[in-house]
């Protein structure tokens, strides 16, 4: 049985090849996770942001040492063809299995879910941390808001489908994840209201108003209150709620 070397960038770095941990100094690790995330870069590019502080020739040589310092199998993990480096097509690497899975969900591409939520969406590691370049921290925002995007559209997907239970995890995984964002609350108050627990909504939605009005001094969106409205549900500028007769 063929084994791909395996990449983990979310959570702690980490290699595989052949089934077997492989360790890397810094520099290696630096390397081998900012190709693999860019799957093709510029060795000038590469050598001028890894290394910003020295001169031009000192970082190309820099790069020099570290890729001849790369394990070396059936094949490099980076493949080299003149100024262009590429990460190996074996190199299996976690980040693009997830992009993979929250770009489906956010475009509505996905099939029909299982009894189970995506784990990709669920772990909510964050990518490399306690890595604080500059090129790392772009790279896990846009994993973070992906990962929100990801979340919201599946609670709503879920909701569609007729399962709240699930829809109501997603959100919350969102809310989790960021307290402040609407969104993600909005998708908790659907699924409460999908499964007719219309108390359950409005509770939700007054400690949101709360929640946002004591960090921010500002109120939910209006299509956020129309939520409840529809529902026979009146937000009175005291920030209480009251269901009215239908």
């Amino acid at each position: 049985m063929v084994s791909f070397p395996q990449l983990w960038l979310l959570g702690q770095f980490r290699l595989e090849c052949d089934a077997e941990p492989v360790e890397l100094c810094r520099n290696g690790q630096r390397v081998l996770a900012f190709v693999a995330l860019r799957q093709r870069v510029s060795r000038t590019v590469l050598a001028g942001t890894l290394w910003p502080e020295v001169t031009e020739e000192h970082a190309r040589g820099s790069l020099r040492t570290t890729l001849w310092k790369l394990p070396r199998g059936d094949q490099s993990l980076v493949r080299c063809n003149g100024d262009s480096l590429a990460a190996a097509a074996a190199l299996r690497v976690d980040v693009h299995s997830f992009t993979e899975t929250a770009m489906s969900v956010v475009q509505g591409c996905s099939p029909p879910l299982a009894a189970q939520l995506p784990p990709g969406l669920l772990d909510g590691d964050d990518l490399l941390p306690g890595w604080d370049e500059e090129w790392v921290l772009i790279e896990r925002e846009r994993l973070r808001q992906l990962r929100l995007h990801a979340l919201d559209a599946l609670a709503e997907a879920l909701v569609r489908e007729g399962r709240p239970a699930l829809a109501l995890e997603a959100a919350w995984e969102s809310v989790r994840a960021e307290p402040l964002r609407e969104s993600a609350h909005r998708a908790a108050v659907s699924a409460h209201l999908a499964e007719g627990n219309l108390m359950e909504a409005v509770r939700h939605y007054r400690s949101f108003r709360r929640l946002l009005r004591e960090e921010l001094g500002v109120e939910p969106s209006p299509q956020f209150a129309h939520m409840l409205s529809r529902h026979g549900v009146t937000a009175s500028c005291a920030g209480d709620a009251r269901v009215t007769p239908g």
